[in-house]
């Protein structure tokens, strides 16, 4: 009896063993599922609805390896994330599921709906539009098409900012100042050397509005030049809010003087509307050019048309225009933009003609630029980065009809705080 006893304990020890031995060699592969496909989904479902996320996605991952175009799952999974705060990382399944997938509505609803839970509400506007594209007079979409369109309009009513200068409610409560460097380069095929420019900027923002002064520094024709200038942005109201600009300068490749003055409306309808004038004085002359803008915004994309008018002294007028289009990305500090234009600009870079340093003549020569630009943010970083690259068709000055060609490329690095 004793020894029955004792062999019935050693085989239960036995068993014992095996199991966590059994166990320990399972611990590192990979289980594979067996199971139903949509029983299992809807458990994991139930779990997900009842706030147990860990589970629910454990569950669904497991199913995913095995039935790995089961886009219910895999929608389901993207929306745990989404509905933890996980933004980006919803992002990035969704962004999966829409371009296999194109014509599934319930995962666009939900890739809009991780946007706005995020407050990107110009992202998730983009994204219903392209969702109809594939969803044509969806009337779900339709609606949160026409939601979010009333949600921007009332932001940028309340605000009085236009979207490229808005920020959201905690970088006004961190950010109150950006400490900003900048460098660019010209190279020509012809006739010049390059040419180099850098900078820094202080940004500093008040309740009346900012404040940024900077210096310009460049080195064009072998002369090194320095330009001091100061911006400032006041708020005037809910619906206007200005700029003033003052830049000084003993270098003969910058204006002794410049001044600018202009006047911004935030009109219905997410229209933006300037008027103002800038004035450059040179050691010999001076120039007094027009100017203003119109900027709409439609989704995330911004479009703006800024012209100049330059008085000619043979009672003409020099015209020139700069047209910008930009596409904004997760948020407005993100984006990628494209300027194009004819005539040359104030802010103009002076060329040699006969050795003489050219001033106002410069306003009036042929030419057209073309400026690609991507700035970015990285995560949740303070800092921000912006890069361009752009290509000039130029009339030589002293060479009327000839033209030369010039790449411009340049790099900008601020940080907040």
């Amino acid at each position: 009896m004793v020894i029955n006893k004792k062999g019935n304990a050693l085989r239960t020890i036995g068993i014992m063993l095996a199991m966590v031995a059994s166990s320990w060699a399972l611990r590192g592969q990979d289980l594979a599922f067996t199971g139903d496909p949509d029983v299992a989904y809807r458990t994991a479902r139930s779990l997900a609805f009842e706030g147990k996320r860990d589970a629910a996605r454990d569950s669904l991952r497991l199913i995913l390896k095995a039935y790995p175009g089961y886009t219910d799952v895999h929608t389901l999974l993207a929306k745990t994330y989404s509905w933890d705060g996980n933004f980006e990382e919803a992002r990035k399944h969704f962004n999966r599921i829409t371009s296999e997938d194109r014509k599934n509505r319930e995962a666009w609803e939900a890739t809009i709906n991780n946007e706005v839970y995020s407050e990107n509400y110009s992202t998730a506007l983009g994204l219903t539009n392209k969702a109809l594209l594939y969803l044509k007079e969806d009337e779900k979409l339709l609606a949160l098409k026409a939601e979010l369109e009333r949600k921007i309009e009332a932001a940028y009513s309340d605000s009085g900012t236009t979207m490229a200068r808005k920020e959201t409610k905690t970088e006004k409560a961190v950010y109150k100042n950006t400490v900003a460097f900048y460098s660019a380069a010209d190279l020509f095929d012809v006739v010049y050397d390059p040419m180099y420019y850098s900078g820094i900027e202080f940004i500093h923002e008040t309740n009346l509005g900012k404040i940024i002064p900077r210096i310009n520094y460049s080195n064009r024709f072998d002369i090194d030049g320095i330009q001091y200038e100061v911006d400032l942005y006041p708020k005037l109201s809910k619906m206007f809010y200005g700029y003033l600009n003052y830049g000084y300068s003993m270098a003969d490749t910058y204006p002794s003087h410049r001044m600018g003055a202009e006047l911004y409306a935030n009109l219905p309808k997410s229209i933006e509307a300037s008027v103002g004038m800038r004035y450059l004085n040179f050691v010999d002359s001076q120039v007094s050019i027009y100017t203003g803008s119109v900027g709409i915004y439609r989704g995330n994309h911004y479009f703006s048309l800024r012209p100049y008018v330059t008085p000619r002294n043979n009672n003409t007028m020099g015209i020139s225009g700069m047209l910008t289009a930009r596409k904004y990305l997760k948020d407005a500090n993100n984006y990628i933009g494209l300027n194009g234009g004819m005539g040359f600009m104030p802010e103009f870079r002076q060329f040699l003609a006969n050795s003489t340093l050219i001033a106002e003549t410069v306003l009036f020569v042929a030419s057209q630029q073309v400026q690609l630009e991507y700035q970015f943010s990285l995560k949740q970083s303070p800092s921000l980065y912006r890069v361009h690259a752009g290509l000039t068709r130029q009339e030589l000055i002293f060479a009327p009809g000839n033209y030369f060609w010039a790449i411009s490329a340049g790099l900008r690095y601020q940080v907040r705080f």
